[in-house]
């Protein structure tokens, strides 16, 4: 297992050096954030960023992500041209050390909260998830907290309709196809890809998800066997759909787990819930079940504290700060080392 934490790059308020000072801490998660999606990287910039790490004592092995352009999930005319486009920023991430690529192929919408300011009674604020809120929103007219508006509300308006019809069938489909297209420059760079699970996993506005549930992934890997093809383990993600067993999950993948993501949820309703510290006792996700399942059944990927807590006073990116993200590496290092000894 390696830790790592998520760095946003040079415009990242946390420096890299804080970050080398996290006990276990042995690299950061990053991405080129200044090209278009669809575009082709410049493999100068990822190795730019890799010294930088380095300078820092840090490794640069893991990239959040390589965006999927719409026209591949929607599977367009269009989207062999962006695959191809894909394929060179796998063989530039492989030039850069780079051994894991985590990306989502949830259509427009990425991952979604209603709140990114809930307060906890000791101060602390944390995202979270209401059902009711999510229901009240006009998806003609969106404006999602936290969401990156990537489109003007024309352009969204238009995306949406081009979604109209759309099956979880065929996304899955155009999941397939865009995975066997890959493959080869996966095995060329030898660059696992993680996909990222729904988030939360269940249709939102009529749109489709298809990475869920357990029996998604089965599906998944049956359809592409290839072992660079894999995932990222996100337990706020899938723990947010009450019929996931995380722990059962943890061990039946464990081998094809290239990436974890480790937040705590602690439940209000059957729906909504607040995203918590990351100890198992903070909230309804039993981080250390899955830690021991993930130890036991050879899990050998990365790992990092996932949406953390504003602590402290600490302002800026929601889910991001630096205190309780630091801590909860510090925990869950310590769950590692803990279960590893003691089934050795």
């Amino acid at each position: 297992m390696k830790m790592t934490f998520r760095w946003y790059g040079e415009t990242d308020k946390i420096p890299l050096n804080y970050i080398a000072q996290i006990q276990g801490m042995t690299g950061v998660v990053t991405a080129v954030y200044d090209v278009p999606v669809g575009e082709a990287w410049d493999v100068e910039k990822l190795l730019k960023m890799r010294d930088m790490c380095a300078e820092n004592g840090l490794e640069m092995e893991v990239i959040e992500s390589v965006p999927v352009h719409e026209d591949i999930k929607l599977g367009l005319p269009t989207r062999d041209k962006y695959i191809e486009n894909y394929k060179k920023n796998i063989i530039a991430c492989g030039k850069a050390g780079v051994k894991c690529i985590c990306y989502n192929f949830m259509p427009v919408v990425d991952w979604l909260r209603t709140n990114l300011g809930y307060a906890h009674k000791n101060g602390a604020v944390s995202l979270a998830f209401s059902e009711e809120e999510l229901m009240a929103l006009d998806p003609k007219n969106l404006r999602l907290p936290g969401w990156d508006e990537s489109y003007s509300p024309d352009e969204l308006k238009s995306l949406l309709k081009q979604y109209e019809g759309m099956t979880h069938e065929k996304l899955f489909e155009n999941l397939v196809y865009f995975l066997n297209a890959i493959m080869p420059a996966c095995d060329e760079a030898d660059v696992n890809m993680a996909i990222h699970p729904d988030d939360p996993p269940f249709d939102v506005f009529g749109l489709p998800r298809i990475i869920s549930r357990a029996e998604d992934y089965d599906r998944m890997f049956s359809a592409v066997p290839n072992k660079h093809n894999g995932i990222t383990f996100c337990t706020g993600s899938l723990g947010a759909g009450k019929f996931n067993d995380l722990v059962e999950m943890a061990g039946k993948y464990a081998d094809r787990i290239y990436f974890a993501h480790l937040r705590q949820l602690c439940f209000t309703s059957d729906t909504d819930f607040y995203e918590n510290g990351h100890l198992t006792e903070m909230g309804n996700v039993d981080m250390y079940g899955i830690v021991k399942e993930l130890v036991k059944n050879g899990f050998d990927g990365y790992v990092r504290p996932d949406h953390g807590r504003n602590v402290w006073g600490e302002t800026g990116k929601p889910g991001y700060g630096l205190f309780d993200r630091a801590m909860g590496a510090c925990y869950l290092s310590g769950l590692f080392e803990a279960v590893e000894k003691d089934l050795k």
